[in-house]
């Protein structure tokens, strides 16, 4: 049967832990076929951003365009988008479509991958068309310009115009969306759609410093999951379920000098792994 296509426009990471990297193998581990166009190219590791290029806009466009001239998508996600003119390129061509957008503003280690101009625009043009949004909390307070409780946030994000999960971030460090139950660790997201009261949903939490690309990999599993047919909810289930997998098979890995990279590995490599 010929695959949903589901398009990632987002930067690449030359440690293949996050963006282009993360969102084209998780379509793959998610039986989709993924596009993808370049918005940006990062000199990246496991320690930080070190470099950024922002391809010129009409190189984005030309890229973007080739995509929609030729495939039938079912659904895209965004990750770094580098200018506000490309920005208001994703809303005006993609808002029609299942769109997931991961509003990556701020890196792992702090580097800064969308400045104010960029974040005016998410919030004026793509997040009213999202389908879903997907942002951590230090990206809902950036996009809102305010902080708040996590549930607060979201609401306040929802009435814009999209569904939105506000992630929990890494669960075992002292933060809001993380309690301590009688099993453990668990990390609470908030689901919040427009029009309806925020709602929590809890997941196991993994303590781990290989985590990388956590968030590029759930926005991706989820935009393949809605082309897939999903309803919001389900697929918001599924995506971080596979995400918890990933952050397991991962947890004791030993790659790079700094936050090692979420596990993007299929069950193929597994079976290959255990016959070897």
């Amino acid at each position: 049967m010929t695959p949903a296509v589901v398009l990632s426009v987002a930067g690449t990471d030359s440690g293949g832990a996050a963006g282009l990297a993360a969102d084209l193998a998780t379509f793959a581990a998610h039986g989709t076929h993924g596009a993808c166009v370049v918005t940006a190219v990062t000199a990246q590791d496991t320690t930080g951003v070190h470099a950024i290029h922002v391809p010129p806009f009409d190189v984005v466009a030309a890229q973007l365009d080739a995509v929609l001239d030729d495939l039938p998508l079912a659904a895209a996600k965004t990750g770094m988008l580098g200018s506000p003119e490309t920005v208001r390129l994703v809303a005006e061509r993609l808002g029609h479509l299942l769109l997931v957008v991961d509003p990556v503003l701020v890196a792992t280690s702090g580097a800064v991958l969308g400045d104010r101009a960029v974040q005016t625009a998410y919030v004026e043009h793509l997040l009213p068309v999202a389908t879903v949004i997907t942002p951590n909390l230090d990206e809902a307070r950036a996009l809102l310009g305010c902080d708040g409780a996590p549930g607060q946030l979201a609401a306040k994000l929802a009435a814009l115009g999209p569904a939105v999960v506000l992630t929990g971030g890494v669960a075992w460090a002292p933060d809001p969306g993380v309690a301590e139950t009688e099993t453990g660790l668990v990390c609470t997201d908030w689901l919040a759609l427009p029009g309806a009261d925020p709602v929590p949903i809890t997941h196991p939490a993994l303590p781990t410093t290989n985590d990388h690309g956590t968030g590029c990999t759930f926005s991706a599993a989820l935009a393949a999951l809605l082309a897939r047919g999903l309803p919001i909810p389900a697929a918001i289930r599924r995506a971080a379920a596979y995400t918890s997998s990933q952050l397991a098979l991962s947890r004791r890995w030993e790659l790079g000098r700094g936050r090692g990279p979420i596990a993007h590995l299929t069950p193929l490599h597994h079976r290959h792994e255990e016959t070897s």
